[in-house]
Formats: structure tokens, sequence, C-alpha cells
């Protein structure tokens, strides 16, 4: 018996040991120690916690520290992650966004029963709930004053190019009208603090906005998320004719940068330094006094190198600004100077990986433009006499 264990281990061993098998199938992060003996793919931690909610499809074991008989290695060596692929991942939409190992779990969890459950992969031209550029339906949204959720109409349409959203079911008119190629949308569930919170960013007046939106159905928000990225591809193909289907995905909405806390001084660089929620959504470094304000306080455009921006480790010798924060960086751009500091060192490189980034990319023309327009400067808050309760 023990022998015949020892040649199972063996074989299981080879088979994992396989280049198709060294990543996750479902999220791609690094020497998975689990698999799947009736789906025959190997996977991380996280996404056997997902699968074991799904005992009718799938069923997993460590290939550590559980036994594994002679039909299961055998069943894993006949699949593996290649042929998986091949077979639940055959025709996934250039829209459809992949999760990896450092999203959250409702987009690793909806990608997974996509895959295997629901099977929406498996067949060419298969008419799925987020592709016919038409989705209305109701998402709790944050109110811009009151902090309180509440439930909201929200219309997505290809044909109006747009994402509204009614402050009451019968209203004939949105209170809210956004152009589709301004959108970006991203999941947020620790800022939001509902695991399917989802955060949409738009652009208003060359500024931008931020609504805060959960359902509580995981399966819905992340159908939205999807449905909105449906759509801007149609608006893509269109503005984009001869672009690639890799171009295309490449302009679709992205994850954040980076975003947290930083100080920062004003521009003459002799004010005190406010502790500040900064996130950088690729060109555009956006301040906010609180991770879930609707506006964005101030902003500033991140060139290329080339163009004359650059970011700098620590403060310029003289600067004058009151700072309780020690770790310093400077975004050098062809009008002024930026000064930022962070709390520790870790954030401080962070951020500068970040800038770094960003600044050796080649701007396109549409992105010079942008800068032509925008300015470069911290825009000024939004006056203080608003309305309260007031939606943005």
């Amino acid at each position: 018996m023990a022998e015949k264990d020892d040649k199972n281990m063996k074989a299981l061993k080879e088979v994992w040991r396989r280049a198709e098998n060294a990543l996750c199938a479902d999220c791609g992060k690094p020497d998975p120690d689990w698999a799947s003996h009736t789906l025959g793919v190997f996977i991380c931690l996280s996404c056997s916690g997902i699968h074991r909610n799904i005992p009718n499809i799938s069923k997993v074991k460590s290939l550590r520290m559980d036994h594994w008989d002679e039909a299961q290695v055998q069943f894993l060596e006949q699949h593996g992650n290649a042929v998986a692929k091949a077979t639940y991942e055959a025709h996934i939409p250039i829209y459809y966004y992949q999760p990896t190992h450092t999203d959250c779990q409702v987009l690793r969890e909806q990608w997974i029963r996509a895959k295997y459950e629901r099977k929406e992969f498996t067949e060419p031209g298969r008419q799925l709930p987020y592709s016919n550029g038409l989705k209305e339906g109701i998402l709790w949204k944050r109110g811009r004053d009151n902090g309180q959720f509440l439930p909201r109409k929200f219309l997505l349409s290809e044909r109006d190019g747009c994402l509204k959203y009614f402050a009451k079911p019968d209203a004939k008119e949105p209170k809210i009208n956004i152009k589709i190629d301004t959108i970006n949308a991203t999941f947020q569930p620790v800022k939001i603090k509902n695991p399917n919170g989802l955060q949409i960013s738009y652009l208003k007046d060359n500024k931008t906005r931020n609504i805060f939106l959960y359902h509580e159905d995981g399966k819905e928000i992340v159908d939205w998320f999807n449905a909105i990225r449906a759509v801007q591809v149609h608006y893509l193909k269109v503005a984009f004719p001869v672009a690639s289907d890799n171009e295309i995905k490449s302009r679709l909405m992205q994850k954040f940068l980076k975003e947290g806390y930083m100080e920062k001084t004003g521009p003459r660089q002799r004010e005190a330094f406010r502790k500040r929620w900064f996130t950088l959504d690729h060109r555009r470094l956006m301040y906010f006094k609180d991770p879930l304000d609707a506006f964005a306080k101030g902003e500033v455009f991140v060139g290329s190198r080339e163009h004359g921006y650059s970011v700098k480790q620590g403060l310029p010798a003289g600067a004058q600004g009151s700072f309780s924060w020690q770790y310093g960086l400077t975004i050098v751009t062809p009008d002024r100077e930026y000064l930022f500091t962070c709390e520790t060192e870790c954030d401080q490189q962070d951020w500068i990986a970040a800038f770094s980034w960003v600044i050796e990319q080649p701007m396109t023309p549409q992105e010079y433009a942008s800068k032509c327009q925008d300015g470069v400067h911290f825009s000024p808050p939004a006056p203080a006499h608003q309305p309260h309760n007031r939606e943005n």
C-alpha cells in the first residue's frame, strides 16, 4: 500500500512540475499547491476556497497534505491547466476582465463561476448577459454629502454611448449622463467597505468625479462592470477602426496605478504640508480630502520624461513648508515642482516606482492633447456653498 502511495505521489509531482501548471489556472499566482480532481486544474489556496463553493462542479485537494488515489492522479495527467484553458477559455470576449491574484474576491469568484459553472466561454458567439449593449437596473449609490447608500436606477446604452443614473425610478430625465469614453471603473471593497463595492470615475468639464456603488449580488455587479467594458469596446472600435484587439484592450478601463495618503504643500512651497488621499489614474494624479470624496480637490497631469517630467526622491534643499512625515518625493514638470511626503519609506518607494513607470511611457497624441487642455496644476476646491445632500 505504501509503495502504491509513493508511486502515485511521484506521478503527481511529475504532472505538477509541468510548465503549464506552474501558475494558478484561475488567477495566475505562481506555485499553486492545490488541484481540482474533477476539473483537472492546478490552483492556488485562495482560488481553491472559491472552488469549494461549487462542489457540484469542482472538488479540490491539497497537493502537499492530502492523499491522492491513482484515478485522480491519472485524471490530472490527462488534463492540466493547458487543456482546461483550451476548453473553458476558448472564446473569451476582449472586453471581459480576467482577474489576477491581486484582484478582489468578487472578481475572481465570478470569473471562476463564469468559466466552470456557467461555461460562458466554451462556445463562439454566445450571447452573454453583459454583451447586448443595453443594461438597466438598480444599484446602491453613496450620497455625495450624507454618505448613505440609496437605491438608484442606472441605464447603460451602447447606442447613446453613455451611462445614466436617475434619482428616482420613475424620473424622466437622468441625474447624470456619463459619456462612456470618460469612464474608469475599479473595484474598491476596502474603500467602500462592501465586498461588491465599485468606484466609477469619470470626467465632467475635464475634471474627475467619483461615484461609489455596490450591489448585494456579486454576479450582478461584475456583470455591470463587464457591460461597461463591452460598450467601451464598441466605442473604441468605431473611434479606432484599424486598432488591433490588443490595442483596444489597452485602452479599456484599468485599475488605479496607486492610491494612498501623502502630505502635500502649496505652489509657493512655504505652506504647511497637509494630509490628503491621492489617486494615480495613469497620467492623472488627483487628491482628495477623504478617499470617498466625489470631487477631486486638485489634479495634475503626469507626462513623459521626453516632455520634461521626472520624479526625485526627497525634497529640494530649502523647502520651507512644515511637515510631519519624513519621506519626501518631488515631481518635476515643465512648469513647477510638486512636493510630497510619505509616512513610511515603503510608501515613498512605492509612489516613486508608480510615478517612474508612468513617466517612462511615451505619451500618445490623445494624452498630449489632454495635457494641453488641462494645464498642469492643482485645481482649486469646489465652492463651499454647495447645497447639502446634493448627489454628484
